[in-house]
């Protein structure tokens, strides 16, 4: 991955998470904070 792409990556993501705040008011970072707790769980039970 060059630096470029991983720039591109991280603005793009950023603006994602801006017009969640601005416009879409989806709770983005609700819907993945929870994806992430069913993923660590997930995780876990198979430790």
């Amino acid at each position: 991955m060059t630096n470029q792409i991983a720039l591109t990556l991280a603005l793009l993501i950023v603006a994602i998470f801006a017009a969640d705040a601005l416009w879409l008011h989806l709770g983005l970072p609700v819907i993945l904070g929870k994806a992430m707790d069913g993923l660590i769980e997930h995780v876990s039970f198979w430790r």
